[in-house]
């Protein structure tokens, strides 16, 4: 019982904290090209191609501190989100999105660009 106990209270304690259960606050920076939780600290940048229709998601990061907490999904959702609210399409160049992002939800794969247009792709930034 006294077991239980702790893991219930260590459960309790990480709730109290957001931890546990509190959805990440992630913010739109435009000028940085990037989507990224309230402290700045994990991020996913991207570049904007083919004069503004096409968003090409190149790098995620977490910093180990944060490591765990699915920062990098949540990241993922909300560029995904913004790109279909602006009628955009995805390029996965980063290997996070395209490699674990991408087979974990596949229901985002709607919005990935069709590697035949991309090869005449140029970037707006």
């Amino acid at each position: 019982m006294k077991e239980s106990g702790l893991r219930l209270r260590e459960i309790t304690d990480k709730m109290a904290t957001g931890t546990a259960t509190e959805k990440p606050k992630i913010v739109w920076n435009e000028g940085r090209h990037r989507f990224e939780t309230d402290d700045h600290e994990a991020f996913i940048e991207y570049k904007m191609k083919n004069d503004g229709k096409v968003m090409d998601l190149v790098r995620t990061f977490v910093p180990p501190s944060k490591a765990g907490l699915g920062l990098a999904s949540h990241l993922c959702v909300a560029a995904f989100e913004h790109a279909s609210e602006h009628s955009f399409s995805i390029i996965p160049t980063c290997s996070y999105v395209s490699e674990t992002f991408l087979h974990r939800n596949p229901t985002w794969q709607r919005l990935v660009h069709s590697e035949d247009d991309s090869k005449n792709l140029k970037s707006s930034i």
